[in-house]
């Protein structure tokens, strides 16, 4: 195929990359280690760590869990938010020779059995805040041998660790109570490691890496395997793509999504690994005031996060007032970002916002808009070096014409091997190679590719495909509408209808405003028939706005009408 592309690319950036560059991501580790010793690796809480000393505390949990006769290819699951505590956990693990299963804090006890359960979990690295959900669960997790318990402030120093462990412990009341008799103290882990031998594992790219679960929103979450193949090869491809805008070793990077998210996984943790930048770790960026205060202290050069991380500091007293000059790429990706949203985060910051898009599955980055485009451009970017993205007919699977749309599929070695004991559902999204995102997208004569919407979200009114993405960048143009998320109703006459649910910035905005407001933007059948005004809307960990339970949401709403009427 014709990789109209590559035209776009910044000077510099290569067509293709060698995935094999690195045996494994412990490679790049320790090159780095070896070229970053002295610099700073990681910052939470004000607590700096250095390449040396994540060397050297990673070291010994490896040895440590080596000594409990872990073997390689064994699932450890780490279950924590923003704390040093997850990169010194997720590079012993890795060293070690093990697969990281990373587990979203805010699991109930069902998905959480389900994940470990899924996963054969050996053991599992958790903060303790946490630890009443595991204990729910525990006595049906025969194979999770280990439990390594932490405390928010145990990686602190001395008396600030005491400190911050008293206060979420006994002030605010953050640990419920648990009974985890079995547990060892990740502390105490580390402290045994460095008596222990640490024997470096022989890891190759088919070994697996990661088990990156995807896809509860639909049902059960599934095990993407990702293999070191795949990280270094993301990596890699990451690394071109920026390397004309970063400087090795002098980057500093605002990490706001949780690590255990693919997104911050890739683009913050390992990707500035690899370079040698020093990544400030946020633990609770919902708290915006409080992340402001943060950002005050760094002269960040980097920052990623969602469309509504971002609006939400533009909205935060104080963030307007921040020292940017020193800012080179603010990274948008994990929900389409809103031109409202780019473009005043432009006037106030006077840098570009980059969109990008990529997938679990894909380790997850597939494409990012170039390091040197002028201004917002609406779309996602063009592929990575080897990466190859086509669009294809959702109905006959042939690939459509320039500009026409259709699904998204992706060809690179990125891809991951597949979904976890699940080789039905891999078959359903593998194509010859392919991977079906199931995104509806295009390319335009450039080269760029554009979203236009995941098939599930899409509303068919009156034959007409809507897609909400549209609908809810048209409401935030309005200048009293904060957040917005529009999806499908049913509808007597058209099928569907949409509805739109929207968080004011001015109470006084009423529903004929916004439905009059819609008419001077869309086409009649796109204007929205329902608005309902909420304090907020529901959201991801990471802050995607969950369409998905406001359409449940709609449907229980309807079938209860329904039984009424009966």
């Amino acid at each position: 195929m014709e990789k109209i592309w590559l035209k776009r690319y910044p000077a510099g950036v290569p067509e293709e990359i060698d995935p094999n560059h690195f045996n494994s991501l412990v490679d790049i580790f320790e090159k780095s280690v070896a070229s970053y010793g002295e610099r700073l690796s990681y910052v939470n809480m004000d607590r700096e760590m250095s390449f040396n000393e994540l060397d050297a505390e990673s070291k010994k949990f490896a040895a440590y869990l080596q000594s409990k006769g872990l073997q390689k290819g064994d699932a450890i699951a780490v279950m924590m938010p923003n704390l040093l505590q997850y990169p010194v956990a997720l590079f012993g693990i890795l060293r070690a020779g093990l697969v990281v299963v990373n587990v979203n804090p805010l699991y109930t006890p069902r998905e959480l059995k389900h994940q470990l359960s899924d996963a054969k979990a050996k053991g599992i690295v958790i903060l303790e805040n946490f630890a009443h959900t595991l204990e729910k669960v525990v006595s049906d997790l025969p194979e999770l041998e280990h439990i390594f318990l932490t405390g928010i402030g145990d990686l602190l120093p001395t008396a600030k660790r005491w400190l911050v462990n008293f206060v979420v412990r006994r002030i605010k009341r953050m640990v419920p109570n648990y009974n985890l008799p079995q547990a060892v103290q990740f502390r105490d882990a580390i402290s045994k490691g460095a008596k222990a031998s640490y024997s470096r594992p022989e890891l190759s790219g088919d070994d697996l890496a990661f088990l990156q679960y995807t896809g509860g929103t639909t049902g059960l979450a599934k095990g993407a395997m990702l293999s070191h193949r795949n990280m270094v090869a993301n990596l890699e491809q990451v690394s071109a793509f920026i390397a004309p805008l970063v400087n090795d070793g002098e980057e500093t990077i605002i990490t706001a999504l949780p690590l255990y998210h693919i997104f911050a996984l890739t683009a913050n943790c390992l990707t500035f690994m690899k370079h040698g930048g020093k990544n400030v770790l946020i633990t609770n960026p919902r708290d915006m005031p409080g992340f402001v205060k943060e950002l005050a202290k760094h002269p960040f050069s980097i920052i990623s996060g969602v469309n509504t991380l971002f609006n939400g500091l533009l909205n935060t007293e104080g963030f307007k007032d921040l020292d940017f000059s020193n800012l080179k790429i603010a990274l948008g990706g994990g929900m389409a970002v809103q031109r409202s949203v780019a473009e005043h985060w432009e006037r106030v910051t006077k840098s570009r916002l980059l969109e990008g898009y990529g997938l679990t599955e894909c380790s997850p980055v597939v494409t990012v808009n170039p390091t040197d485009i002028e201004h917002y451009n609406g779309t996602i970017g063009v592929p990575l070096p080897s990466t190859l993205v086509r669009v294809v007919d959702t109905e006959t699977s042939k690939e459509v014409a320039q500009g026409e749309t259709g699904e998204l599929q992706v060809k690179g070695p990125q891809v991951m091997v597949g979904y976890l004991n699940r080789p039905d559902e891999t078959d359903k999204v593998m194509d010859d190679g392919w991977f079906c995102t199931g995104d509806i997208g295009l390319m335009d004569e450039n080269g760029f590719f554009k979203i236009v919407d995941r098939k599930k979200d899409m509303i068919l009114v009156s034959g007409f495909n809507v897609y909400p993405n549209e609908i809810e960048d048209v409401m935030v143009d309005h200048p009293k509408v904060l957040e917005a998320a529009a999806v499908g109703v049913p509808h007597d006459s058209s099928g569907e209808a949409v509805k739109v649910f929207v968080v004011r910035k001015d109470k006084s905005l009423t529903e004929r405003e916004l439905i009059d407001f819609a008419r001077e933007n869309m086409t009649g059948y796109k204007v929205p028939k329902f608005v309902e005004f909420r304090d907020e809307l529901p959201k991801t960990n990471v802050g995607k706005i969950l369409r998905r339970e406001l359409r449940d949401e709609e449907e229980l709403k309807a079938k209860a009408g329904a039984s009424k009427d009966a």
